[in-house]
């Protein structure tokens, strides 16, 4: 019996021991870094958005257009969905009269308050002459900003638009890269197809 478990110890239990601690090996664990999941990304398309608001432009199928909800909105004033992205581009429109100044201040006080977490703001002048549309257009980096995008434009004398996109999820622009991205080229066209209409009376 003594031979038996003398055997046993000498060709299992001290190779099986011996195997163990040379599987431990050092500390030369690396960590992956953190997926994202993969996007599938639609087909580009456009639809002419053209109602009593005194702007039209095209937008994307697959994105809808309601009106904005909130108590303290005005006339005109639309928000443009992207329930597959849980993004929406508010827009806002003002009627100019002698105060388009004030306007444009108004929205660079709105980009400034994402100083705190924006790595950099990029302001661009934008100008269609055709369609008479002209402002700025702001790309505001940082993996912790609300709102990546925003633009106001203007006709310079009775239209003025702005835009602000925004999605409900933690912000986290790294993850949300490719959607930017994508979307950005929405907002892009509908500033290259954006047209003024006539006020209502």
């Amino acid at each position: 019996m003594k031979k038996t478990t003398a055997y046993f110890l000498t060709y299992f239990l001290c190779p099986l021991a011996l195997l163990l601690l040379i599987s431990c090996g050092g500390n030369d664990y690396i960590p992956k870094p953190r997926g994202f999941f993969r996007i599938d990304f639609p087909e580009k398309e456009y639809h002419l958005f053209d109602s009593v608001c005194p702007y039209t432009f095209e937008y994307p199928v697959y994105a809808n257009i309601v009106p904005d909800r909130n108590p303290m909105a005005e006339p005109y004033w639309i928000n443009v969905e992207f329930p597959a992205f849980h993004g929406i581009l508010h827009l806002s429109y003002k009627p100019v009269n002698n105060n388009l100044s004030q306007y444009f201040e108004d929205a660079r006080s709105f980009v400034t308050k994402h100083i705190p977490k924006a790595d950099d703001i990029i302001p661009t002048e934008y100008h269609n002459d055709s369609n008479n549309v002209h402002g700025i257009v702001y790309d505001i980096k940082g993996s912790g900003v609300a709102s990546s995008y925003q633009f106001c434009v203007t006709d310079s004398v009775r239209h003025y638009l702005r835009g602000a996109l925004y999605f409900s999820t933690v912000p986290n622009n790294d993850s949300l890269a490719p959607v930017l991205d994508f979307v950005r080229a929405d907002m892009n066209h509908m500033l290259s197809t954006l047209k003024w209409k006539e006020l209502r009376k």
